[in-house]
Protein backbone atom coordinates (compact mmCIF):
# COMPACT_ATOMS: atom_id res chain seq x y z
CA UNK A 1 0.00 0.00 0.00
CA UNK A 2 2.95 2.69 0.38
CA UNK A 3 4.47 1.78 -2.37
CA UNK A 4 0.76 2.61 -4.50
CA UNK A 5 1.04 5.72 -2.24
CA UNK A 6 4.32 6.78 -3.10
CA UNK A 7 3.94 5.93 -6.66
CA UNK A 8 0.94 8.76 -6.20
CA UNK A 9 3.11 11.20 -4.87
CA UNK A 10 6.06 11.24 -7.07
CA UNK A 11 4.17 11.05 -10.39
CA UNK A 12 1.61 13.60 -9.13
CA UNK A 13 -1.67 13.30 -10.99
CA UNK A 14 -4.30 15.80 -11.53
CA UNK A 15 -6.22 15.61 -7.98
CA UNK A 16 -7.79 18.20 -5.95
CA UNK A 17 -6.12 19.57 -3.08
CA UNK A 18 -8.30 18.70 -0.33
CA UNK A 19 -7.20 14.93 -0.43
CA UNK A 20 -10.18 13.24 -1.06
CA UNK A 21 -8.60 11.06 -3.80
CA UNK A 22 -6.05 9.94 -1.38
CA UNK A 23 -8.65 8.68 1.21
CA UNK A 24 -11.18 7.20 -1.43
CA UNK A 25 -7.39 5.26 -2.62
CA UNK A 26 -7.00 4.15 0.89
CA UNK A 27 -10.91 3.34 1.40
CA UNK A 28 -10.46 1.16 -1.54
CA UNK A 29 -6.69 -0.52 -0.83
CA UNK A 30 -8.28 -1.02 2.84
CA UNK A 31 -11.29 -3.16 1.41
CA UNK A 32 -9.56 -5.26 -1.29
CA UNK A 33 -7.15 -6.13 1.84
CA UNK A 34 -10.58 -7.32 3.21
CA UNK A 35 -11.30 -9.70 0.90
CA UNK A 36 -7.92 -11.14 0.45
CA UNK A 37 -7.25 -11.75 4.21
CA UNK A 38 -11.14 -13.62 3.82
CA UNK A 39 -10.24 -15.76 1.01
CA UNK A 40 -6.86 -16.71 2.66
CA UNK A 41 -8.90 -17.90 5.95
CA UNK A 42 -11.23 -19.77 3.43
CA UNK A 43 -8.76 -21.32 1.97
CA UNK A 44 -7.46 -22.34 5.92
CA UNK A 45 -10.24 -23.58 6.53
CA UNK A 46 -10.63 -25.91 3.28
CA UNK A 47 -7.37 -27.03 4.07
CA UNK A 48 -8.03 -28.21 7.67
CA UNK A 49 -11.02 -29.51 6.56
CA UNK A 50 -9.55 -31.88 3.98
CA UNK A 51 -6.66 -32.68 6.58
CA UNK A 52 -9.59 -33.45 9.01
CA UNK A 53 -11.18 -35.66 6.31
CA UNK A 54 -7.89 -37.64 5.56
CA UNK A 55 -7.48 -38.64 8.95
CA UNK A 56 -11.00 -39.28 9.58
CA UNK A 57 -10.94 -41.67 6.99
CA UNK A 58 -7.85 -43.24 6.93
CA UNK A 59 -8.72 -44.03 11.18
CA UNK A 60 -12.23 -45.65 9.62
CA UNK A 61 -10.33 -47.77 6.94
CA UNK A 62 -8.16 -49.39 9.34
CA UNK A 63 -10.75 -49.91 12.03
CA UNK A 64 -13.02 -51.73 9.24
CA UNK A 65 -9.85 -53.71 7.76
CA UNK A 66 -9.06 -55.12 11.17
CA UNK A 67 -12.82 -55.57 11.84
CA UNK A 68 -12.79 -57.81 8.57
CA UNK A 69 -9.55 -59.34 9.53
CA UNK A 70 -10.99 -60.06 12.99
CA UNK A 71 -14.56 -60.87 12.44
CA UNK A 72 -14.85 -62.77 9.37
CA UNK A 73 -17.92 -63.65 8.46
CA UNK A 74 -19.24 -67.00 6.46
CA UNK A 75 -20.78 -66.67 2.95
CA UNK A 76 -24.36 -67.24 2.06
CA UNK A 77 -25.00 -70.86 1.47
CA UNK A 78 -27.76 -70.67 -0.97
CA UNK A 79 -26.24 -72.35 -4.44
CA UNK A 80 -28.89 -71.22 -6.95
CA UNK A 81 -28.43 -67.35 -5.65
CA UNK A 82 -28.50 -64.38 -8.30
CA UNK A 83 -25.74 -62.58 -6.25
CA UNK A 84 -23.53 -66.09 -5.81
CA UNK A 85 -23.48 -66.44 -9.33
CA UNK A 86 -22.31 -62.60 -9.81
CA UNK A 87 -19.63 -62.83 -7.17
CA UNK A 88 -18.20 -66.38 -8.83
CA UNK A 89 -18.47 -64.35 -12.39
CA UNK A 90 -16.41 -61.64 -10.78
CA UNK A 91 -14.03 -63.97 -9.13
CA UNK A 92 -13.50 -65.86 -12.91
CA UNK A 93 -12.98 -62.12 -14.86
CA UNK A 94 -11.21 -60.39 -12.44
CA UNK A 95 -7.80 -59.97 -13.97
CA UNK A 96 -9.44 -58.77 -17.42
CA UNK A 97 -11.24 -55.88 -14.92
CA UNK A 98 -8.31 -54.79 -13.63
CA UNK A 99 -6.38 -55.35 -16.80
CA UNK A 100 -9.10 -52.59 -18.33
CA UNK A 101 -9.12 -50.59 -15.04
CA UNK A 102 -5.10 -50.42 -15.64
CA UNK A 103 -5.50 -49.63 -19.26
CA UNK A 104 -7.87 -46.38 -18.37
CA UNK A 105 -5.76 -45.27 -15.52
CA UNK A 106 -2.54 -44.93 -18.09
CA UNK A 107 -4.43 -43.61 -20.86
CA UNK A 108 -5.90 -41.05 -18.59
CA UNK A 109 -2.44 -40.28 -17.30
CA UNK A 110 -1.16 -39.81 -20.67
CA UNK A 111 -4.03 -37.52 -21.85
CA UNK A 112 -3.24 -35.13 -18.62
CA UNK A 113 0.53 -35.18 -19.28
CA UNK A 114 -0.67 -34.26 -23.26
CA UNK A 115 -3.00 -31.34 -21.86
CA UNK A 116 -0.53 -29.99 -19.51
CA UNK A 117 2.27 -29.93 -22.16
CA UNK A 118 -0.37 -28.46 -24.61
CA UNK A 119 -1.35 -25.62 -21.96
CA UNK A 120 2.28 -24.34 -21.30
Amino acid sequence: MKDIEQFLRENAPDMPDDGQFMVETNARLNSVEGIKKTVDGERRRWRKALVIALVVGLAVGCLLTLLVLFCPFEPVQAEDSTLIKALEAMQHGKEFLFGIIAALAIALGVVSITKKREAL
